[in-house]
């Protein structure tokens, strides 16, 4: 039996670091370092919730090449189930290579099959071995999105519960959101995300916008800690003081510690403190997943 079924985007991260502005006309550059790392919103929260101890299954599309096997092998390092991941033998698996000079990022990202998950590859026999559904990456997941709403109404009727995280729309329309917030249980924007959903000028509006649509709103304030609406309770916390080194996959780190909290009955503010803990501790090392705490690490801080 999982607690959650991670549906969701698979690619890992090439992170370029030093003078990494190309020079064209075949001139060639030398760099500081190259680093092969976990990539994608989705699996990053799949590691992140493993690691404080859930039971993660995950289900998406990659291929059968060394991008492919390099994600399908460090997600199992990291207990997270993929026997269900479906495996495309000619297909190729997205990735995003990172030029870092320190100071600023760029990012190129070759789709591959990142966007090739369908929700009838979801089936009800595997729903019904599972606690709760968690979708991100929501924009990219482009052959998810028109039947996400009934995948999320069939997770409910079979018991489950749901949580989304949609990250950023490039192409900021923001639309075609209440039918899928209707089924969801646990949504967790970020601030930009729920002020550019809502309409709204400042969180605060948004989060009064927004908190009715869901059982439970949680919008992260990166530094500053989280919101969070359930019911009648509004809820805001702080996030505690580290040294960042790297704040990729944070929000996805955020959003595994405040599930475990919403599948272990807490009350909300103790989730969103775990949750502000759980971001901030895996901002201290590089890449996405290396610095994901235990959930004994992360109660120190509670």
């Amino acid at each position: 039996m999982f607690d959650i079924l991670v549906a969701g985007e698979i690619n890992p991260d090439l992170i370029l670091t030093g003078d990494v502005i190309p020079a064209f006309n075949q001139v060639e550059k030398l760099i500081d370092s190259a680093t092969l790392t976990i990539g994608s919103s989705s699996v990053i929260f799949a590691c992140g919730a493993a690691r404080l101890g859930l039971k993660v299954g995950f289900i998406g599309v990659c291929g059968d090449d060394v991008f492919g096997k390099f994600m399908l092998d460090e997600m199992s390092k990291r207990n997270v189930d993929v026997s269900n991941v479906v495996v495309r033998k000619n297909g190729q698996t997205g990735l995003s290579v990172i030029f870092n000079n320190q100071s600023d990022r760029a990012i190129l990202t070759h789709s591959g099959l990142i966007a090739e998950l369908q929700a009838s590859d979801i089936t009800d026999s595997l729903l019904k071995q599972s606690k709760h559904v968690h979708v991100a990456s929501y924009f990219l997941q482009t052959k998810l999105q028109p039947d996400l709403p009934s995948l999320f109404q069939r997770a409910h009727s079979l018991g489950l519960t749901t949580s989304l995280d949609t990250n950023y729309d490039p192409s900021e329309k923001w639309i075609g959101f209440d039918e899928l917030l209707s089924v969801t249980n646990v949504f967790l924007p970020n601030e930009t995300e729920a002020k550019s959903l809502s309409g709204a000028d400042n969180v605060d509006e948004a989060a009064s916008r927004l908190g009715s649509k869901v059982e439970a709103l949680v919008i992260k304030l990166g530094k500053d800690g989280a919101l969070g609406i359930c019911g009648s309770q509004r809820v805001q916390v702080k996030s505690i003081p580290v040294n960042v080194v790297d704040t990729v996959g944070a929000g996805d780190s955020f959003d595994a510690g405040f599930i475990y909290g919403y599948l272990n009955n807490w009350q909300l503010e103790k989730s969103l403190c775990l949750a502000c803990v759980c971001g901030a501790l895996s901002t201290q090392q590089a890449g996405g997943t290396n610095g994901q705490p235990t959930l004994d690490e992360a109660l120190k801080y509670l």
